[in-house]
Formats: C-alpha cells, sequence, structure tokens
C-alpha cells in the first residue's frame, strides 16, 4: 500500500478483514434486489463484498459504517471521542493537497453507460436501481465556492441520470445560480471514498465551506485530490470510480416512488437530469453501495454528522452541553438526545428550541443529564421513566415548519415534541444510585476478566 492509500476505501476494507468484520460472498448475486436483500439482513452484522454480481465484472461492497464503532474506528478514534473529532475537524479544516495522476483515473471511459456499473435495484416500490453512495462534488463558477455532499441519482439509459435533492441543498443552489447565469453545472460523482469522505459529505456546513477541507482534517492530513479531465474539478485522488458530468436544472424529469431514511416510500415529483461526459476509475474498482431506507448505514451516515453539527451550533448558546446523539431510533433524522452538566431551570428548554432551529427535520428532543449515555436507547428510556413529570416536563409546539422528508408533515408542518427528563432537587431528596461499592465492583471486573467472562454492558443503574 502506498504512503497514501490509506486515504482510500481499500484501505478500511482491509482492516476490517483483519478484524473479522468483512463477509466475502463468492456466490453470483444479482443487483437486482439480491443485493438489497443481503445487506436488509446483514443490519448491524459484518460489511459486504460481493465477489461476483451477473452481469458486471465489478465487485460491489456495501454496510460498512452501519454503526456509531464503525465510524469511530475508521477514523482511529474510540465512539466516546467521535463526535469531539468530527467537531474539531470542522473547525481545524486542512486544505486538500493537489496530485497530478491518481489511481481513480487509470481507466477512462467517454461517454459512459450507466449500465455497466452494477447499480442495485433496492425495492420493489421504485422504478429503477440507485448510485446511493455517490458523493458529489461541484464548484460554483463565480465564487468558486466547492461543495461536497450526497444525492441519489436513478440511471436514465445511456450516459444519463436523475438526481434527487432536495430544493434547500447546496447542491440545488449551485444548479440554481449556474441556471441564472445561462450555465449548466458541473459535478463529479464520485463513489468508494475513505468513510473520512464520506462523514464529511453529509456535514451540514455553510455554502462555501469546504467538505473535503474537512475530510483532511478528519484523515489527520490533507486528501489528496486530482482535477477532473473534462472539468477541472478537484476530486479525491484515492476514490474508485469518478463519473464527471453537467447538472441540467432546465431539464426535469418525474422520479416516482422513492424509499427514505423513515424507511417508507415518498413521492417528491420532478427532479433534475445529469449527463457524464466520462467515467474515470482504477482498473479492478471496487463499486459501493448504501442500502437505503430504513437501514443502520443510510440512517447513521446521516445522524452521526447531524448530531456533530448540532454539538457545534449547541455550545456556542448552552455551556451545560455535554454531547447530542441523533440515533437509530429516530432514524438518524427525526429524533435527537441531548445532554447537559449540571442545567440550570430553562436549560433544557433552551436546549431543544435550539436543536428546532438548526435542523427542520428533528421533531422530537431528550435532554437527559450527563450521567445517562445517551447512545443507550435503555438508559434514555430510563431517564424519562425516573426523572420526567408529564404534566410539567412535555413542550407540544404545534404548526412548526416541516422538511418534505417528515413522513407525517401536512401542509409543511409538523408539531414538535420535547421532553425534559433532567434531574430536579425538589422531587426527590437525593438521587443517589443502588450500587455496590466502588472496590467490590472493581474486584468484580477482574474476578470476570480472569474467568474470561465479559462483563454485560453497564445499564442505567450501574
Amino acid at each position: 500500500m502506498s504512503a497514501a492509500e490509506h486515504q482510500s476505501l481499500r484501505s478500511f476494507l482491509a482492516r476490517l478483514e483483519a478484524q473479522g468484520e468483512l463477509l466475502r460472498i463468492a456466490e453470483p448475486v444479482d443487483p437486482r434486489f439480491e443485493v438489497s436483500a443481503v445487506l436488509e439482513q446483514v443490519w448491524d452484522g459484518p460489511a459486504v463484498l460481493f465477489e461476483f454480481l451477473e452481469g458486471s465484472k465489478f465487485q460491489l461492497v456495501g454496510n460498512l459504517l452501519n454503526s456509531e464503532a464503525r465510524f469511530a474506528d475508521s477514523l482511529g478514534v474510540t465512539r466516546a471521542e467521535l463526535q469531539t473529532r468530527i467537531v474539531d475537524a470542522i473547525g481545524h479544516p486542512l486544505p486538500s493537497r493537489l496530485v497530478e495522476s491518481a489511481p481513480c483515473q487509470e481507466v477512462a471511459v467517454d461517454a459512459p453507460d450507466l449500465a455497466l456499473l452494477p447499480i442495485p435495484h433496492f425495492f420493489a416500490g421504485e422504478s429503477g436501481p440507485y448510485i446511493t453512495a455517490g458523493a458529489i462534488v461541484a464548484e460554483d463558477s463565480a465564487s468558486k465556492a466547492r461543495n461536497l455532499s450526497f444525492a441519489r441519482l436513478k440511471p436514465l439509459g445511456g450516459n444519463r441520470a436523475f438526481i434527487g435533492i432536495a430544493p434547500n441543498h447546496h447542491l440545488a443552489q449551485l444548479a440554481r445560480a449556474a441556471a441564472s447565469r445561462g450555465e449548466r453545472l458541473p459535478i463529479a460523482v464520485t463513489i468508494g471514498n475513505h468513510p473520512a469522505v464520506l462523514t464529511a459529505a453529509a456535514l451540514y456546513l455553510g455554502l462555501g465551506d469546504d467538505e473535503l477541507e474537512v475530510a483532511g482534517a478528519l484523515l489527520g492530513e490533507p486528501v489528496e485530490v486530482v482535477r477532473c479531465r473534462t472539468s477541472g474539478l478537484q476530486v479525491p485522488a484515492h476514490c474508485e470510480i469518478v463519473l464527471e458530468g453537467t447538472l441540467d436544472a432546465g431539464e426535469l424529469i418525474e422520479e416516482g416512488l422513492v424509499s427514505e431514511f423513515h424507511g417508507l416510500y415518498e413521492t417528491y415529483g420532478k427532479g433534475q437530469v445529469v449527463t457524464f461526459q466520462q467515467m474515470t476509475r482504477r482498473r479492478d474498482a471496487i463499486y459501493q453501495a448504501i442500502q437505503p431506507g430504513y437501514h443502520p448505514e443510510h440512517v447513521l451516515i446521516g445522524g452521526v454528522a447531524i448530531a456533530a453539527g448540532l454539538a457545534r451550533h449547541l455550545r456556542r448558546s448552552i455551556a451545560c452541553l455535554h454531547h447530542v446523539a441523533v440515533g437509530l431510533g429516530g432514524a438518524g433524522r427525526l429524533h435527537a438526545v441531548v445532554s447537559l452538566r449540571e442545567p440550570r431551570p430553562g436549560d433544557a428548554r433552551k436546549a431543544m428550541f435550539a436543536v428546532w432551529g438548526a435542523v427542520n427535520l428533528i421533531k422530537q428532543v431528550t435532554v437527559v443529564d450527563e450521567d445517562i449515555d445517551i447512545a443507550d436507547p435503555l438508559q434514555v428510556e430510563w431517564a424519562v421513566a425516573t426523572r420526567m413529570k408529564a404534566d410539567r416536563d412535555l413542550v407540544v409546539v404545534p404548526g412548526v415548519r416541516a422538511d418534505r422528508s417528515e413522513p407525517l408533515e401536512r401542509d409543511g408542518l409538523i408539531a414538535k415534541l420535547g421532553i425534559d427528563a433532567t434531574r430536579r432537587a425538589g422531587d426527590r431528596p437525593d438521587w443517589a444510585r443502588a450500587v455496590p461499592p466502588a472496590a467490590a465492583m472493581e474486584k468484580a471486573r477482574r474476578l470476570l476478566e480472569n474467568g474470561r467472562i465479559s462483563a454485560p454492558a453497564k445499564g442505567a443503574g450501574s
């Protein structure tokens, strides 16, 4: 492996395989529904490498980032350190390093037929296959603001694809700005990236903030980038595949049903069209897919990024903030849990409104004390059960603007729910936990380790 190959997807795959967390499937698998069926069933299990896909010469990998532990491992930190690492990276980006040649340009194909790629058709209700792990690079020709983000792409035949972008996303804003100047927006869809690049692409940053530079900070070194051959856009040099094209904001096509993070189908109407002038790739490129719908990787790639962005945002106004989680139970978008250190009266509600003001999608916020592990749903539920009074601690705000992907929105509105599950001095004379003494607990841990029996996960009462 070369000096910079650790910036590649392959470096992480090698790490997973060494840890026994990569499942290789050598039997033929059909990209139409069968890849999706396997990924659906492994859920929180190993990453999966499909070595033989019917009708394709490419291998396919999925289920890489299906837990916070995997995100943390890919960045060389513990799960407890993950959020701090992302927040620090946002605040201290590293400029990318331009190189002259790159593995992602070993092979070039003009006007590529997207049918050459093993793009899975995931669900029966959708009208076709989707590219789901494409981290898209775009740049405004006037301001030179660069953006790295996700958007789903559905092949339309040949070198054309439908692209689904929420109207408020920065990529959509760049496309509209280009159209206002009579231009088509050059984009580059990069497939098969290191997890640092994928994590950065999911962040909610300001327009003009460079997610590739944040990816460099996550890696601990500048991301090596190479210029696209048709546009000059800079893309991660060590990705697997690059689709170079232009986005036409003036050409609209009806999408039909599409799966969403909450596990249901949505209908968003018309979307824009991308035409790809060239595909470059590694000689033995590995195609990457993220299982869409309500699946851990799809949910958490948004939830981990949103939580880190919220933590950074809330720390500006809430001094007692401890941690933020946007987890799997709330589909990585709809529910947040916030922990506070010794909150004063009113701090919990202040945190609720700060979250709602920052992210439209989040409709439920639960606030707990710092002794609760907010990544553990059992501990959060225990806090609600033992510290929340419904007549005092529930906050309902009706008629708040909702995102279009909210499963229950009506006329663009939804009600918000806040749950204050923090301790109050007047509720009990004390809040001491009923647990054995610390010395006895430490001896018990040693006994279990010597007996080669792992202690169970620490619960709310321990």
